[in-house]
Formats: C-alpha cells, structure tokens, sequence
C-alpha cells in the first residue's frame, strides 16, 4: 500500500511519462483550465519518487497554460515499475467505465441552469447533453390531453419536462 500525502513542486521540476497513451486535445486541455480557475486546485498530481507523471498529464498541461508554476502533488512512493505502467492506464481506465444515473444528472444539470451556471465547465458539449436526455425522454401525450394541453406545447404542465 502506498502512502498518501500531498506536496508541491514546481512544473519545470514534473517528468512527462513517454509511456503515456492518454492523449489531451487542445479543447480538453482548456477545459481543464477552466475548471481548474472556477473550482480551484482539487485534484493533485500523481508523480513517483522521481518525479515523472503517473496521473496528471492534462492537469499539467492546464497548469503551463495557466502559468501556474508550482502545483499539489502526491508522490506514489513504493510502486514496481510494473505496477505505475499498470497504473497509468487504469488510472484513465477506470473512471471511463462508470455509467451515469440519467434521470439525477438531468436534475442537477437543470439546477445548475436555474443558478445561471456556466454548464460548460462540465466537459459536456450541448450535443452530448441533448442525446443523453433524449434517451432518457418519456413521452407524456396522455398526460398532455388529460391535462387539456396539447402535445404542441412541448411542455408538461403537471411536472414542467420540456421534449421535442
């Protein structure tokens, strides 16, 4: 097991991994800037005992756009050379296999509107968005005629949900 705790080190200092296969677009890149100045720094770098980038490599490209010259790390102390390989891809990996629970994410992106957030510090375009609710859409015409309201509208009035 590794120990955890979080220092500092200037980016000139960090390692690029040359076995890095994530690859970072230049959109990608500044929207981890823009998430980076709206929520601050919240997710160190992972780095071994030399100073190379486990985990972090878009972090670290946002920090160089920003001029950022010094940012949190964690050092991963005690990995074989086998297992921060392993790490480097699973770190990415992993998180690509979580799913999303539609119906609460359409909840908090509609909040998050009604507060005048900028949604687009999400990492989602509008596109993404639209086709993941229209999965997610259920169709109210009964509900519309009970209501007396027509399919037209777009809207229910019982609950508020807006469809195409």
């Amino acid at each position: 097991m590794t120990t955890l705790k979080i220092t500092h080190r200037r980016i000139n200092e960090l390692k690029r991994n040359e076995n890095n296969a994530r690859t970072h677009s230049t959109e990608q890149i500044e929207q981890i800037a823009n998430s980076i100045n709206e929520f601050g720094w919240t997710n160190p770098i992972l780095i071994d005992e030399h100073d190379i980038v486990i985990a972090g490599h878009g972090r670290l490209e946002a920090a160089i756009k920003l001029g950022i010259e010094d940012v949190p790390c964690i050092i991963l102390s005690g990995l074989s050379e086998t297992q921060k390989r392993a790490y480097l891809i699973a770190d990415n990996q992993l998180a690509l296999n979580a799913g999303w629970d539609l119906d609460i994410l359409q909840a908090e992106i509609d909040a998050l509107k009604l507060d005048n957030f900028d949604i687009d510090l999400l990492g989602f375009s509008n596109s993404e968005i639209d086709k993941m609710f229209k999965s997610n859409e259920v169709d109210f015409p009964n509900e519309f005629l009970e209501c007396g309201e027509t399919a037209l509208n777009h809207k229910c009035p019982k609950c508020g949900f807006e469809y195409d």
